[in-house]
């Protein structure tokens, strides 16, 4: 969550960013983006660390370590995607500070989903659907807008002031 929080604050900051404060707000960005990557570098760790022992707690429980459930499966879909993150420094093309927090921002969507979207709309072990779909509520429309429209803004100002770089 913290880094998904850096990752809009360092939006933000794109956004607010001008010729006139370019350096300033170049070095802030650097350090938020870094403070940004530890975070993401723990939570990356906690949920590898969370999903193994949710495998010894499942071989304990039902004799095998691994199923596919929907929870396990989205367990290993935010390991993967939160490391993909964490390696997109070494990818030519997304070695930007923009493209770090903007994925760091919607990669917490895996988490969401893993720890509630899997409990309330998925069958499984770890559901809670039992076949009435609960409705999705309208705030996660509004903040996938506003997070999107913030995301289009900052690259729009990411890509005139500092292109360059």
């Amino acid at each position: 969550m913290l880094g998904a929080v850096i990752g809009m604050l360092n939006l933000l900051l794109i956004i607010f960013t001008n010729n006139n404060n370019k350096e300033k707000m170049n070095g802030l960005l650097r350090e938020l983006t870094t403070i940004s990557e530890i975070t993401l570098l723990g939570g990356l760790f906690m949920v590898s660390v969370g999903t193994y022992l949710g495998g010894v707690w499942a071989n304990e429980s039902w004799g095998r370590y691994w199923g596919w459930d929907a929870k396990e499966t989205w367990a290993l879909v935010t390991i993967l995607v939160y490391a993909f993150i964490l390696h997109m420094r070494f990818i030519p093309g997304l070695q930007s500070l923009y493209a770090f927090n903007f994925a760091s921002l919607f990669g917490f969507a895996t988490v969401i989903m893993t720890y509630f979207g899997v409990n309330y709309y998925l069958s499984g072990l770890h559901s809670y659907a039992a076949g009435d779909p609960v409705p999705v509520p309208s705030q996660v429309y509004y903040t996938a807008v506003i997070l999107g429209v913030l995301s289009i803004l900052a690259y729009i100002n990411w890509r005139k002031i500092f292109r360059k770089e």
